[in-house]
């Protein structure tokens, strides 16, 4: 099976290499991932400015190819011009923090298994609870059990999926929680400051997510120590207001 690996931290970054080595049990890793971190930046892609690609070795061994681009850049080029075959799995991670609840959506991590998921390949996006002395390798073992077992029992259809690993995980194994993505609202205040100059700016705070609800999501799971899967999909559309909305019989006005 031919998987394409990438992520948003970088091509150098630690979480990457961990689920390179991991996934070569399942298949053929092709890695196509960005020259620096890419971070915090969604679903951009690059259309104004040339995508520069350069070639990385291990030693003597081809790593793979660093893109100065975004991650959805990454996984366009790796399905059209680096993977000698169709992948079969797009994987992006392992990222240095988690992404759940409204940061699924200004994720570049879970964006790049967005982009394969676009192209009708199942994608599963793969992040780990931030630590300076983060366990990277364990949690890729842990990662590559839980998309054997996706892979086993999910339908012929392409699905994407957002697995989120917290530490407490690492230490003692638990079961694995599927649940939705939480919507709750956070992470919305900046200190104000002054620069040398006297010129206002404003730094955000980095909030934490709201504490516990009442329904079981992503963040109350992951709150609670459990590793957590999320089915996602990428339509925007509310079909279930499409039909009412048909009988509106809007016009453009004068």
């Amino acid at each position: 099976m031919r998987i394409l690996l990438t992520n948003d931290d970088g091509i150098y970054a630690p979480g990457l290499a961990a689920l390179e080595r991991a996934l070569a049990k399942l298949g053929d890793v092709t890695v196509v991932a960005p020259a620096t971190e890419q971070s915090g930046v969604g679903h951009s892609i690059t259309f104004l400015s040339p995508l520069v690609v350069k070639e990385v070795f291990e030693g003597t061994r081809q790593r793979g190819w660093a893109v100065e681009g975004s991650p959805a850049d990454c996984v366009k080029l790796g399905i059209f011009e680096f993977c000698p075959t169709r992948p079969a799995l797009v994987v992006s991670g392992i990222n240095g923090g988690l992404n759940a609840g409204i940061n699924v959506l200004y994720s570049g991590t879970v964006a790049a298994a967005i982009e394969g998921a676009f192209f009708g390949i199942t994608s599963i996006a793969v992040s780990l609870e931030f630590d300076e002395q983060a366990q990277f390798d364990k949690a890729a073992r842990m990662a590559l059990g839980v998309i054997e077992q996706v892979l086993a029992r999910k339908g012929p259809a392409p699905q994407l999926f957002n697995l989120n690993i917290p530490t407490p995980a690492l230490a003692r194994p638990r079961p694995v929680k599927v649940v939705p993505m939480g919507v709750e609202r956070y992470g919305e205040h900046f200190e104000k400051r002054s620069d040398p100059r006297g010129r206002n700016y404003y730094w955000a705070t980095g909030d934490p997510p709201p504490r516990r609800g009442a329904q079981e999501t992503d963040l109350t799971a992951l709150e609670a120590g459990f590793v957590t899967l999320t089915p996602l999909d990428f339509d925007l559309t509310r079909h279930d207001v499409l039909d009412t909305m048909r009988q509106w019989s809007l016009t453009t006005g004068d």
